[in-house]
């Protein structure tokens, strides 16, 4: 009978206050060095190397050269 949004206690009460969500807390760190944060600076550093290369094969200069000729 939860679907309906309410309940029925076990003497035949019916208790039409909202009916609250179950709590779920996630015990994992997300800060510091951990498995997610290592796994974020990997992707960022292998999108910075493929745009390094791909900005020297479309301008023929590298990283350096680029920049000081701007």
């Amino acid at each position: 009978m939860t679907n309906r949004g309410f309940t029925i206690n076990e003497r035949g009460q019916l208790n039409r206050f909202a009916i609250e969500p179950k709590v779920y807390v996630n015990q994992t760190p997300r800060t510091g060095f951990t498995e997610y944060a290592e796994k974020l600076n990997g992707r960022l550093a292998m999108i910075g190397f493929v745009s390094l290369i791909a900005l020297e094969v479309f301008t023929g200069h590298g990283l350096i050269g680029w920049l000081t000729s701007l």
